[in-house]
C-alpha cells in the first residue's frame, strides 16, 4: 500500500452582506464579503520581493499578502519578508505568488485555507527565474535556505 499524505485545508466561507435577500449570479458575486485579511481587490505590490527588491537581496519563493497586495519572500528565503510582513501589520493570509500554486495560508493560525481568486496577476512573471531576481542569487545559494 502506497503511503497516504493528507493535507487539512480550511475552506473560506462567503456570507452575502444581506442574508435574506436571495441572491444568484453576478449580484451573488457582488455582495460576498471576505473574512478579515483577504481583499480580492488588492493588486500585488510588484514582481518580486518588495523588501528584497529595496534592499538589493534575492528570494527564493514569493507570497502574496492577501489583504494589501504586499509581495515578500518565503520562510527558506534568507530575509523572510512575507512572514515579517504579516506579523509587523497583523495581515493573516498570504497565497503563493509562484506560477502553478493557488494555495493559501494563515500566519495566526498556521493553516492552509481555500481562498477566492484574486485580482491579476496570480503569480511572477514566467521569465523570472527562481531563485530571483536574475543577476543578484549568489553562488552556493542552497546553503542560504532556512
Amino acid at each position: 500500500m502506497l503511503p497516504l499524505t493528507v493535507r487539512i485545508i480550511h475552506s473560506v466561507t462567503y456570507y452575502a452582506k444581506d442574508a435574506s435577500a436571495p441572491v444568484d449570479g453576478r449580484e451573488r458575486e457582488r455582495q460576498m464579503s471576505y473574512p478579515p485579511g483577504i481583499d480580492p481587490a488588492a493588486v500585488p505590490s510588484g514582481p518580486g520581493c518588495a523588501d528584497c527588491e529595496e534592499q538589493g537581496g534575492w528570494w527564493f519563493h514569493l507570497r502574496r499578502c492577501t489583504q494589501c497586495g504586499h509581495i515578500g519572500c518565503c520562510d527558506s528565503s534568507p530575509s523572510q519578508h512575507a512572514s515579517a510582513h504579516a506579523a509587523a501589520t497583523g495581515h493573516p493570509f498570504v497565497r503563493s505568488f509562484e506560477p502553478g500554486e493557488d494555495w493559501f495560508w494563515n500566519y495566526a493560525t498556521e493553516e492552509y485555507y481555500d481562498g477566492p481568486m484574486l485580482a491579476p496577476p496570480q503569480h511572477h512573471p514566467l521569465s523570472q527565474p527562481v531563485p530571483g531576481p536574475a543577476g543578484r542569487v549568489p553562488a552556493g545559494w542552497e546553503d542560504r535556505l532556512h
